[in-house]
């Protein structure tokens, strides 16, 4: 078999920045279409313009500030299993 020197077609920059940028028009689309769809707000707050996306976008944050601080509780010393000789 030949060995292609060509990096898969998600390892090449020009790609990472084509989805980068869909991705983001795509996050761009679902808070624009907002003022195009009827929301039906339990609460207040759950009505403002774009508070599903801020919502979202809090929650993963928040969930990755809690994992990184579960890591350093939680972490084990790299010689945990026996001795690195």
């Amino acid at each position: 078999m030949r060995e292609s020197t060509e990096k898969h077609w998600l390892l090449r920059p020009k790609t990472i920045t084509l989805l980068w940028r869909v991705f983001i028009a795509i996050l761009a689309a679902t808070v624009i279409a907002e003022r195009v769809v009827h929301l039906h707000p339990h609460f207040g707050f759950d009505g403002w313009f774009g508070f599903h996306a801020w919502y979202g976008f809090l929650a993963c944050a928040a969930m990755i500030i809690f994992a990184k601080g579960l890591g350093l509780l939680i972490k084990r010393p790299d010689t945990y299993y026996g001795d690195d000789q």
